[in-house]
């Protein structure tokens, strides 16, 4: 956060960082390059490079879903994932990266099982948490990371 306080909030559309005045973050901020909606309650899908810049330039935590299609629990914990993104949007970014489609960045996050997911702020990781949880867990492990 500056000193302004504003946050940069990085659009999944266009990758643009905006500056959102703390205020405004719950009514809706859109895009100022490709006016779309800054936070959806939805989970994101990204490539390996939105991961990256959503990772360095966000103000918000970054919460990643690493995950596969043909993963069972990873397949049973996305409907609960997506309901916490739902309960805490505006407080934090939630992604999900295929690694089936992109390997490389959870071999570069050494990312032994999936699902994981991963906490990052201020572009550094923060907190891990591999294997499928339900909604409340995942809900009180991102509560102890301050979301």
């Amino acid at each position: 956060m500056e000193s302004d306080n504003s946050t940069h909030i990085v659009c999944a559309q266009c990758g643009a960082v905006n500056r959102v005045p703390a205020g405004k973050i719950a009514a809706g901020p859109k895009c100022g390059r490709c006016h779309t909606a800054l936070l959806t309650a939805d989970p994101v899908d990204v490539d390996p490079a939105m991961l990256e810049r959503q990772i360095q330039k966000s103000d918000l935590p970054v919460v990643v879903d690493f995950w596969a299609p043909w993963c069972g629990p990873c397949q049973a914990m996305a409907p609960a994932y997506a309901a916490v993104a739902h309960k805490f949007a505006g407080r934090a970014r939630f992604l999900k990266l295929n690694t089936q489609d992109h390997p490389e960045p959870a071999a570069r996050l050494g990312i032994r099982g999936i699902p994981t997911m991963i906490v990052f702020s201020g572009g550094q990781e923060r907190a891990r948490q591999s294997g499928a949880l339900p909604q409340p867990a995942i809900e009180q492990w991102l509560q102890q990371q301050g979301i």
